[in-house]
């Protein structure tokens, strides 16, 4: 199966071990990957959420991240300068600036989403929810 990226929801479930949140196809698909990607971006956005007390966490997030990285083995997909412009020229159909970064990855590296976010689509992203 070609590779895939997780977005942050599902990067946070991994991190709290809430796999019966994943559906059967995307627990089968993130098994059966070649590679299953990260976004820096989505490390950013967790790190604000824990900063400002918008999430909770087993650890502090640069801690967190490390040990999911080794435990998954998820591989950090590089923030290039052609996703930071891609996520700019993206219609305005999701204004998130972290999911503008995540769906300009994906469709620049013709990458599966694993996302609940019904909005991915519209951009002609795959997705696996």
């Amino acid at each position: 199966m070609r590779p895939l990226l997780l977005d942050t929801c599902a990067v946070l479930r991994l991190a709290n071990g809430e796999f019966r949140k994943f559906s059967v196809s995307a627990m089968k698909a993130m098994r059966e990957a070649d590679v299953l990607y990260v976004s820096p971006i989505s490390e950013w956005e967790i790190a604000l959420k824990w900063r400002y007390g918008g999430i909770e966490l087993p650890m502090p997030p640069r801690d967190l991240m490390r040990t999911l990285v080794n435990s998954y083995s998820l591989s950090l997909i590089p923030l290039s300068e052609e996703v930071m412009f891609k996520a700019t020229e993206l219609p305005e159909v999701h204004r998130d600036p972290a999911d503008r970064f995540i769906i300009a990855t994906a469709l620049l590296g013709n990458l599966i989403v694993v996302t609940t976010d019904r909005r991915f689509p519209e951009y002609g992203v795959h997705v696996i929810s």
